[in-house]
């Protein structure tokens, strides 16, 4: 990212920090920074930087020189990063106040292939001066072909190691998204992820897998839940629930309002612990935290899911009499594993061509995923086979 790059990007994070600014959480703005509507300095001259280098032994990375450029420094790096150092305030974290973050995350025992999360901070160059017990630091002996260090975020609270990225600028960027997810500001950064979701979403339901899911994951990044909550279908259809932490879905549902969760939701997160938990972890959580609507509305399910023959409702009215023919043919279902294999095979077109009478239940459904509530049809629905079903058009 070069000198050019940095400047609009670096304007527009200042204008969204400062709308999304909350004056009782944050504390004041800086007198200067609401008069520039800038939460930078002014630019380190040329000087400054050769000091710095000459200073370091070392040549910094073009996205940090680029950076310093424009703003020698930098208030309010994300949420818990409060300020950048300049050309001049850069030093080794060793050799930096902070050098106890090396001894807090160096280990004897690490093996061969593992991490050593100690010699990487014991090398690192200290980006952040003052923070919520994290720092941003860059790694001189981690250097790709364009000569940009690997940039690492850490906070003691995290209950993780470094987070590693692949440069000061993919570092920063992490920093706005995060600063995004956490405050969700208004302006043009929402505005765009918004208007992304809905072509993502137009997009998959026209048969597109891939690309999709690639931006509603940038998108959830950001902040945009209904992202967070379309992904976690198209997810669930590829058999991907591992990738998902549990509890995912919890902090991103109305659960009040979402009609989506008592049709598809609440039935698949019964049957969480089939996909790659071993317990219904969401469920739980949601149980913990819940109105006592909610709460008496998974009690309802849970209970009705005991009684014998316990119907799922599969979702519009032609689409669930197409999957009841299927379902009808499961409860007979062989034990023998090749005779069972066989009426897998055979029913499949059947389910598959079923998609053409699917209707969405509301613009936040993406994909029938009820039909992995019922035991019988996660079955049948292999992971390749929910693949094939999205990239099916459908909805229309």
């Amino acid at each position: 990212m070069n000198r050019e790059e940095w400047r609009p990007f670096l304007r527009l994070w200042s204008e969204e920090w400062i709308a999304g600014h909350d004056p009782e959480r944050d504390g004041p703005l800086g007198a200067e920074v609401v008069r520039d509507g800038w939460l930078g300095f002014a630019p380190a001259r040329a000087e400054d930087l050769a000091a710095a280098e000459a200073r370091l032994g070392r040549r910094l990375p073009p996205s940090l020189r680029a950076f310093l450029s424009v703003t020698d420094g930098w208030r309010n790096a994300g949420v818990f990063i409060y300020r950048l150092a300049g050309a001049g305030e850069l030093e080794w974290l060793a050799d930096s106040d902070d050098a106890s973050w090396i001894e807090a995350y160096s280990r004897d025992d690490v093996e061969e292939g593992e991490i050593d999360e100690g010699a990487i901070l014991g090398r690192s160059l200290k980006l952040s001066l003052d923070g919520d017990a994290a720092v941003m630091l860059l790694d001189p002996e981690d250097v790709d072909e364009h000569g940009e260090w690997a940039g690492y975020w850490l906070a003691s609270w995290s209950g993780e190691g470094p987070e590693r990225h692949a440069s000061f600028h993919e570092l920063m960027q992490a920093q706005f998204s995060s600063f995004h997810a956490l405050r969700k500001p208004p302006g043009e950064t929402r505005d765009h992820w918004d208007h992304q979701v809905d072509e993502a979403r137009q997009a998959a339901l026209d048969g597109a897998v891939d690309g999709p899911l690639s931006v509603l994951t940038e998108a959830g990044a950001h902040g945009r839940h209904r992202a967070a909550l379309l992904r976690f279908q198209l997810l669930v259809m590829l058999g991907d629930w591992r990738t998902l932490p549990p509890g995912h879905l919890v902090a991103y549902i109305d659960f009040e309002k979402e009609p989506l969760f008592a049709a598809e939701l609440l039935p698949l997160l019964s049957v969480e612990h089939q996909y790659g938990y071993w317990g219904n972890f969401a469920l739980e959580i949601l149980e913990r935290n819940a109105s006592e609507s909610v709460q008496a509305l998974i009690a309802d399910h849970t209970e009705r899911r005991k009684e014998p023959g316990f119907p799922f409702p599969y979702g519009n009215p032609e689409f669930d009499t197409a999957v009841r023919r299927v379902t009808a043919r499961l409860r007979d279902a062989p034990e023998d594993p090749e005779a069972r294999r066989r009426l897998m095979d055979a029913l499949w077109p059947d389910l598959r061509g079923a998609i053409r009478c699917w209707r969405p239940l509301n613009d936040n459904h993406i994909a029938p995923v009820v039909l992995l509530a019922d035991p019988a049809l996660g079955e049948l629905i292999t992971p390749e086979r929910g693949r094939e079903l999205l990239s099916l058009r459908r909805g229309a």
